[in-house]
């Protein structure tokens, strides 16, 4: 499986046969000077209704799209959404957020999109085992590093990604990633927007890999 960070809390990803999956794509403008999405996919998940995260119809090749909690299997991918709030106010301030869990070449990936909450013991045990986990840590309208690194401690994933923070290209008044990667055993920055996993080869221990964006 390759993991492609487009920017902001969008990813691409392809398997070994081909498939491809969108987290979140983005509509540039504002404060998100992010490069637009001209991607093909296969799939689109979409976290929820924002213009920084629902912008499906930009990616090419009339994908398939992914809303919502539930189970469902497309393209011979098992996805299945979590209901989270995107605040900490039961969704009174800034509504729902859906967190993807999906299997691609025996990864199971899980992308928290916009969570503004620590997660309880009933949403842990919903989203189960997670062998990558794509995690907002920019504060502010999401979670903070603080908590962030608390919910990894609770999913214990084997490998991190983190996602939705600062960077030359997004101004949004949140923070960049470093409060969350100091004191983070095994990061590993990757000169690339790109990586390639094997679930063979990923850590016991968990990792943490840096991406730079893509657009």
């Amino acid at each position: 499986m390759k993991v492609k960070w487009l920017g902001h809390a969008s990813f691409l990803f392809t398997s070994d046969q081909g498939i491809r999956v969108i987290t979140d794509p983005y509509t540039p403008g504002g404060p998100l000077s992010y490069g637009g999405i001209e991607e093909t996919a296969d799939i689109v998940t979409v976290s929820h209704e924002h213009g920084d995260h629902n912008n499906a119809s930009a990616v090419r090749g009339n994908p398939e799209v992914v809303k919502g909690a539930g189970t469902r299997q497309l393209k011979e991918i098992d996805f299945t959404g979590v209901s989270t709030f995107h605040d900490t106010a039961q969704g009174g301030q800034r509504g729902p957020n859906t967190v993807f869990c999906f299997v691609i070449d025996g990864i199971r990936v899980c992308h928290l999109g916009d969570l503004g909450h620590m997660l309880g013991d009933r949403k842990v045990f919903e989203i189960g085992e997670v062998d990558v986990l794509l995690t907002p840590v920019g504060g502010h309208f999401t979670i903070d590093a603080a908590v962030a690194t608390e919910i990894c401690n609770k999913l214990n994933p084997r490998l991190v990604i983190p996602m939705h923070y600062k960077t030359a290209k997004c101004d949004y008044p949140i923070v960049d990633a470093e409060a969350f990667l100091r004191g983070r055993a095994g990061v590993r920055r990757v000169n690339d927007s790109e990586v390639e996993l094997r679930k063979e080869e990923l850590s016991q221990a968990t990792a943490t890999i840096v991406l730079k964006h893509a657009l």
